[in-house]
């Protein structure tokens, strides 16, 4: 392996935190990746990599390394897709990242249609309500709500909308009782998401009249999901996504709160980098997800 392969390796190894991750991801042996790595050490005469039995952290001189590294690895990421470009035919690896609970609730259905219409595709699918970058990241594109966007340099396609509803399991309506207003959810215990800090306002709507309350109570969690499950559990009142409580609220394993104060659905976007092409990876992808969700309601 020559040291720009070695040097793209080292930025992997980095990334994923460990030989064996990054051995699984490329299809190699940790013991062919931590040699590739040792030769690279070798050329250059200095230690990149603290090594423990399953972790690796970078040495001051690695940190330095790794910054260049991820550098080139990015720009021959990005020469790649511009030559699979040329055909015009979506091949290569397709990097999404979307939240916990979309990815599990709309976008994990629709994977088996999508790969079976595009073979070439590879597709490499991360669920995590955490920010990224996508000017930095490895990602394609991102599925987001408005909450989550904050840089301005971001494309942003709308793909569909979602109302959200005030819920909560039976149990707990019996055990606390049932709100009439707004002003009654500080009584009780609200559950929080702790990742975008704007989704735990909640905003009401009745009329003219407006009002927003800040969700407090003695949970958190880092998705959706996560606050999904809790509420099912019967530990509190949640506002989520009606893709995501739309079934259980039917058949009764979660009552909708307060259906007269109702809040605007709320957009769902694919957003990606204006540094990226509009690769026919990506258009592919995006069309497709318009195509669904056009379709379907709230």
């Amino acid at each position: 392996m020559d040291i720009a392969s070695q040097m793209i390796l080292f930025a992997n190894v980095v990334d994923h935190g460990s030989f064996s991750a990054t051995a699984r991801s490329l299809g190699l042996t940790p013991s062919a990746v931590s040699k590739q790595i040792s030769q690279l050490e070798d050329k250059l005469g200095v230690r990149l990599l603290n090594r423990s039995t399953r972790h690796v952290t970078t040495t001051l001189e690695g940190r330095s390394f790794y910054e260049r590294c991820a550098q080139i690895s990015a720009e021959v990421h990005r020469a790649e897709e511009l030559a699979q470009s040329f055909s015009g035919r979506p091949q290569g690896n397709l990097r999404i990242a979307a939240t916990v609970a979309f990815g599990k609730a709309r976008l994990m259905p629709l994977m088996p249609a999508f790969t079976a219409s595009y073979p070439a595709l590879k597709v490499e699918l991360e669920l995590t309500d955490r920010h990224i970058d996508l000017s930095d990241s490895e990602f394609d594109l991102a599925i987001r709500f408005p909450e989550q966007i904050t840089d301005t340099s971001l494309v942003a396609c709308k793909l569909g909308s979602s109302k959200r509803l005030l819920c909560a399991a039976p149990s707990y309506i019996a055990a606390h009782g049932m709100p009439k207003s707004p002003a009654d959810l500080k009584n009780h215990n609200c559950l929080r998401i702790s990742t975008v800090s704007h989704w735990n306002d909640w905003h009401f709507k009745r009329g003219d009249e407006t009002w927003t309350y800040a969700a407090s109570g003695n949970f958190n969690a880092n998705s959706a999901d996560a606050v999904y499950h809790a509420t099912l559990a019967g530990l509190g009142i949640a506002q989520l996504s009606s893709y995501l409580v739309e079934a259980d609220i039917a058949s009764g394993n979660l009552i909708t709160l307060l259906p007269d104060y109702e809040e605007d659905p709320t957009d769902i976007f694919a957003v990606y980098s204006d540094k990226r092409n509009l690769s026919p990876k990506v258009r592919v992808f995006i069309d497709y997800m318009v195509e669904h969700f056009r379709t379907l309601p709230h």
